[in-house]
């Protein structure tokens, strides 16, 4: 497309608009990283672990590592530091012990809400100037909105 299409195309003002939000969060993150000394697959770990609480899904080390494209080596050394670090816990699952389940330990809730608890006041704020009905439509284009990013990402890989 041409800049002239892009300009009159609000689909492709949306992506822009996106990417830009996007970027933004990435620094952010990249900031809470850095401040306590954590690698971003760190970060990605413990959102994606945070994640799966609130959901109330167990997840074990294989599916982290899944999740975060690792391998069962780079797998073991993340938890490994994220439990040095405090941050992360491994317990027998009490259904089935042969199965390790991984745990955010309540110190790395207290980081994130003392990093992250401001920027979120921030975004509530400014959610507060949609109805209930567009914020349900923003919902709505951000949920489509990941599940074709993800599946952008799964072609990706297969098609190098």
């Amino acid at each position: 497309m041409s800049t002239e299409e892009d300009r009159r195309d609000p689909r492709l003002r949306l992506v822009h608009q996106l990417r830009a939000a996007t970027v933004e969060f990435d620094l952010l993150a990249a900031e809470f990283a850095a401040r306590h000394g954590l690698h971003p697959t760190d970060l990605r770990a413990l959102i994606a672990l945070l994640d799966a609480a609130r959901a109330e899904r167990p997840v074990t080390p294989g599916r982290l590592g899944e999740q975060l494209r690792l391998n069962s080596a780079g797998t073991t050394t993340l938890i490994d530091r994220l439990e040095r670090l405090g941050l992360v816990r491994r317990e027998r699952d009490t259904a089935d012990r042969r199965r390790v389940l991984l745990t955010v330990e309540p110190r790395a809730v207290d980081l994130g809400w003392s990093f992250f608890g401001p920027a979120i006041g921030t975004l509530l704020g400014a959610m507060d100037a949609f109805t209930p009905a567009e914020l349900d439509t923003a919902g709505r284009f951000l949920a489509a909105m990941t599940t074709a990013t993800a599946a952008a990402r799964a072609n990706a890989a297969h098609h190098p």
